[in-house]
C-alpha cells in the first residue's frame, strides 16, 4: 500500500461517521497489542484552546529534552500533522505501513462480526501503535470530540487530565446546556487523577468539581489573579504566572497567554510522578511553541491573518484580539459550516469588517457561498465558491494599511494558508 492508497483508505471510513462509544477501539487495540497500555499521556480536552494548550505542553517537554509524541485534530495542510513527534509529521511512508497493518486488522474484526472502527478510531489506534514503537517518553493527547467517550478515552490512565475552556459547540452529539457539554469533557478525568482546568462559567466549573470528587481525583483551577498580562501585540506577549516573570509567547491573543498558563499548570503536576521540568525549559518551551492557524499572522503589510474559530467563544476572542492589529480597513474572508451557531459568529464579527467575502470550506457540511452571503443582513458581501477565488479578490482589494481576515472554519484555513505561502512574496 502506497501513501495515496492508505489515504483513500482512512478517508473512506468517512462514511461509517462519528459513533461515541469505547467498545470499537478496545478491540481494535487489543487485537493491536494494547499499544497505549505502554504510554505515558498528558490528555487534554475542551471546546476552545485545547490545541494551543498541547502545542504548549508538547514544546516544553520537548525543551526538557523528552521524545514527545502529539496526536491532535483536525490537520490543516497535510494530513499527517495529526501524529508528530518531537514536531515531526510521521513520515508518509511509515503511515502507509501503519494503514496496511491495520486494515488487516480491521479485516478480522469485521469478519468476526465487529462492527468496521470509524476514520478517528483507525487514526488514534494508528497514533498510539506509531508512538509505541518509536517509545516515546510522553504523549500530548488531544482530545477528538467531547472526551467520556471519544476513542482517546480508552486510555487507562494519564499523568494529567487537563480541561480547557467549555463552551457551545457539536451541542448535537454532547448535549444543549453547559452541564452536558461540561460533563462530557469532564469523562476524561480518571480515578485517583489529576486534573488541571481553565476557570469555567458556574454551570460548568460544578461539573467538573462534582466529576473530579466522586473519582477521587485532585482538581486545580486556573486561578485568573495569578496570571499578569504585561504586554500584548501582534507579534509576542509577554506575562507573569505566580512566580515566574516575564514569560514570553508567540503565539497571538490574550486568551494564549491563559492558555500557556494552564499549560505550565499541568507540567508542574508532572512533579507528583517523579518528573521535573526546568523553568529554563518552561521559558524555552513557551516561548518556542507554535500552533499554525489560530490568530496566525501571515504578512504585515497589509496585515493578513488566519484564524481557525468556528464558535462563537472562539469568534469573540478573535474579534477582541483585532485591536492588536493597527490597521485602516477589515477585509473579512469567512465560511462556515451548517452544524456550527453561525449566526451569533456573523452578528460578531461582521459588524467589524469593511469588506465582505464568503466562500466554500472544503466539507461536505459547509454552507455554499451564496448561501452564507445571503445569511448576512446590513452590507452587501461578495460571494466565491472557490476558496482561490475569494483570497485572490481580497488580495485585490486590500491596500498595504489593511487587515486581511481569514476564519470560520478550520476546513477552510488549511487551504487558504497553503495558497498564501505560494502567492506572498
Amino acid at each position: 500500500m502506497n501513501y495515496s492508497d492508505a489515504i483513500e483508505y482512512i478517508h473512506n471510513t468517512n462514511k461509517f461517521g462519528i459513533k461515541l462509544g469505547l467498545e470499537n477501539i478496545r478491540c481494535l487495540l487489543e487485537r493491536m497489542g494494547n499499544p497505549q497500555k505502554s504510554l505515558k499521556f498528558i490528555h487534554v480536552a475542551g471546546t476552545n484552546g485545547k490545541g494551543s494548550t498541547c502545542a504548549f505542553i508538547n514544546s516544553i517537554l520537548i525543551n526538557a529534552g523528552f521524545k514527545v509524541g502529539l496526536y491532535t485534530s483536525p490537520y490543516l495542510e497535510e494530513f499527517e500533522e495529526r501524529m508528530r513527534i518531537n514536531n515531526k509529521n510521521i513520515p508518509k511512508d511509515k503511515l502507509a505501513d501503519y494503514v496496511e497493518y491495520i486494515k488487516d486488522v480491521v479485516d478480522k474484526m469485521i469478519d468476526d462480526g465487529y462492527h468496521h472502527p470509524t476514520e478517528f478510531e483507525l487514526i488514534t489506534a494508528i497514533a498510539f501503535k506509531y508512538f509505541c514503537d518509536e517509545n516515546v517518553d510522553f504523549v500530548v493527547l488531544e482530545v477528538g470530540l467531547g472526551g467520556r467517550f471519544d476513542a482517546t478515552n480508552v486510555i487507562d490512565n494519564s499523568l494529567v487530565s487537563v480541561i480547557s475552556t467549555i463552551d457551545y459547540d457539536h451541542m448535537d452529539k454532547l448535549g444543549d446546556t453547559l452541564e452536558k457539554i461540561a460533563y462530557e469533557k469532564a469523562g476524561i478525568i480518571k480515578e485517583n487523577g489529576t486534573v488541571v482546568s481553565f476557570y469555567q462559567k458556574d454551570e460548568a466549573l460544578q461539573v467538573i468539581e462534582r466529576t473530579a470528587s466522586l473519582k477521587k481525583a485532585s482538581l486545580d483551577i486556573l486561578d485568573v489573579n495569578d496570571v499578569e498580562i504585561v504586554e500584548s501585540n501582534s507579534d509576542y506577549q509577554i506575562f507573569n504566572y505566580k512566580n515566574y516573570k516575564n514569560l514570553k509567547i508567540c503565539i497571538i491573543g490574550k486568551h494564549q497567554i491563559y492558555n500557556a498558563s494552564l499549560a505550565l499548570m499541568a507540567v508542574e503536576k508532572l512533579k507528583d510522578h517523579g518528573i521535573n521540568i526546568t523553568e529554563e525549559a518552561i521559558r524555552m518551551g513557551l516561548a518556542d511553541a507554535k500552533w499554525p492557524g489560530r490568530i496566525e499572522v501571515l504578512n504585515r503589510s497589509p496585515f493578513i491573518v488566519i484564524d481557525g474559530a468556528h464558535n462563537p467563544q472562539g469568534m469573540s476572542v478573535l474579534k477582541d484580539a483585532l485591536s492588536l492589529f493597527s490597521h485602516e480597513r477589515l477585509v473579512l474572508v469567512i465560511g462556515m459550516l451548517k452544524d456550527k451557531d453561525t449566526d451569533k459568529m456573523l452578528k460578531l464579527i461582521v459588524p467589524k469588517a469593511d469588506i465582505v467575502i464568503t466562500t466554500k470550506p472544503v466539507s461536505d457540511r459547509a454552507y455554499t457561498a451564496e448561501e452564507l452571503a445571503e445569511k448576512i443582513k446590513d452590507v452587501n458581501p461578495l460571494h466565491f465558491e472557490s476558496i482561490d477565488d475569494a483570497i485572490n479578490e481580497a488580495l485585490r482589494r486590500a491596500n498595504k494599511k489593511d487587515l486581511l481576515l481569514f476564519c470560520g472554519s478550520l476546513y477552510m484555513i488549511g487551504h487558504v494558508r497553503n495558497y498564501l505561502k505560494k502567492v506572498i512574496k
